[in-house]
């Protein structure tokens, strides 16, 4: 298993394709640009659907479900929307044997068929807010896939919430965007910078676009997730208009925002090794494997007990725990099983820990022998809980200061095209370019300004680019 994972030094994008291959996580659909995720892989989706859900329903969101089939009318309504969607369109045309009256688009994304509901369930400023979720699948013609970032069918949530104000719909999607925070970095273990997209970077139809970004391994940024104040765009297309507390008719404000399976490429790319995948405890479905060792049947069924015992104490706590006692399988190979599958604690229990009332640990984020934790099989209920909490912390403080290493503060525009050229990173620095400066600098480093970060310091700079004094700060990286 792990002698078949590429080193990451040697071949970065075949390592990432080794990790999903050897840890189980997805494999290669019959359809070209589609994904089969597999149990190991779909497990950790429930686990950052199941965290997510939670967070948006304690903010006063539910969840619903639309069609995958929209009516290209409902896509032609909406101008830009359609335009920055065209080329990645997948069209029905035909259905029951017959040439369908009007061409259906499986959805890309939902606003169209949303808002066409809205326009039927809004009539007064009383039927405000909508704070709907849903769970579903998209289909987004992809010319060049790779498994989780990028594929033609792939998972998400996506929100659509209908406000009667500017600022209601702007509260929404900062409450969202700092929500996507939180979550990826408790959860994800992954520091994420959070901001503003540029015009030129924004959603197709959108007022303003945030984002999230993180660096991954190979210095390159990934968007993590996205929160869109929509205007009202859609409103007006799909004439939703409401009644205001003084009789007047307004159109409805809108926000959309979503993450999607692409997390679990983050996760890869954040915190795996050579050896394998790595996963936060939080996130991780098995976050305990207990391997009984023994020689022959009589050390089985007393290592086996004292483990079922161990699990009997933890799993009331919470901790997701397997015990492996296959007998087909040396326990070194078991081993290197678990460490490829990034399970966070691997517990070792043969003879001589139970005459030692003992078990001992080996943590995945540190892989050396010194590393390994022997603790009392009594002190497993206070011990497993804390370790599992210091691997979560662990996995963070890393990635940040992995991140942080690797941000430099550029001045001009030499630079940072040497900065691109050669180690990479994010670039920070000012800003008061145009969109044709924008693409000028795609063109020439393959960097884009990944956001207009929301911490902005105040003080007042020259653009990288330009010279012109101004106090905005950006983040300037290639990415995924």
């Amino acid at each position: 298993m792990a002698e078949k994972i590429t080193k990451r030094s040697q071949d970065y994008s075949q390592w990432y394709v080794d990790i999903i291959m050897q840890a189980q996580l997805a494999d290669y659909a019959p359809v070209k640009g589609c994904m089969i995720i597999r149990p190991n892989g779909y497990a950790v989706w429930e686990h950052i659907q199941q965290a997510l859900d939670s967070m948006f329903k304690e903010t006063g969101h539910v969840n619903a479900y639309f069609p995958l089939f929209i009516p290209e009318s409902f896509m032609n309504k909406e101008k830009e929307h359609v335009e920055g969607f065209s080329p990645e369109c997948a069209v029905v045309t035909h259905g029951g044997g017959k040439k369908l009256e009007e061409n259906l688009y499986i959805r890309p994304t939902s606003e169209t068929i949303i808002w066409s509901m809205y326009q039927k369930w809004i009539q007064s400023y009383r039927d405000l807010p909508i704070l709907i979720n849903q769970w579903a699948n998209v289909v987004r013609w992809e010319m060049r896939t790779r498994l989780f970032l990028r594929t033609t069918e792939f998972l998400w949530q996506e929100g659509h919430t209908a406000h009667a104000t500017y600022d209601e719909a702007e509260a929404e999607a900062v409450l969202i965007l700092n929500l996507y925070k939180t979550f990826a970095e408790e959860y994800m273990a992954l520091p994420v910078i959070h901001g503003k997209k540029t015009d030129s970077e924004k959603f197709a139809g959108a007022l303003h676009t945030y984002c999230i970004e993180a660096m991954m391994q190979d210095k390159k940024a990934l968007q993590a997730g996205t929160s869109h104040n929509l205007g009202q765009n859609f409103a007006k297309a799909f004439d939703v208009t409401f009644q205001d507390e003084k009789t007047q008719l307004q159109h409805v404000w809108a926000t959309s925002w979503g993450v999607s399976t692409r997390l679990v490429g983050a996760l890869i790319m954040a915190h795996s090794d050579d050896n394998g995948l790595v996963l936060p405890p939080k996130l991780a479905p098995t976050q305990v494997v207990i391997i009984p060792i023994f020689k022959d049947d009589e050390e089985k069924a007393k290592t086996v007990e004292a483990a079922q015992k161990i699990k009997s104490i933890l799993k009331p706590l919470g901790v997701r725990i397997h015990i492996d006692d296959r007998d087909q399988y040396r326990p070194g190979w078991k081993f290197n099983e678990w460490e490829v599958k990034g399970v966070p604690i691997r517990m070792e229990l043969g003879p001589k820990d139970l005459a030692a009332g003992q078990v001992i640990c080996a943590r995945r984020d540190k892989t050396e022998k010194s590393d390994k934790v022997t603790m009392k099989t009594d002190e497993v209920t206070t011990k497993i809980p804390a370790l599992l909490d210091e691997i979560q912390k662990n996995l963070f403080d890393r990635a940040k200061k992995f991140r942080d290493d690797n941000t430099f503060f550029v001045s001009d525009y030499p630079q940072l095209k040497k900065l691109m050229e050669e180690d990479g990173g994010f670039a920070k620095c000012f800003w008061a370019g145009s969109k044709e400066d924008e693409a000028k600098i795609k063109e020439e480093t393959k960097a884009t300004i990944r956001c207009i970060p929301m911490d902005q310091t105040g003080e007042k700079g020259k653009c990288v680019l330009t010279g012109k004094e101004t106090d905005v700060q950006v983040i300037f990286s290639k990415s995924y």
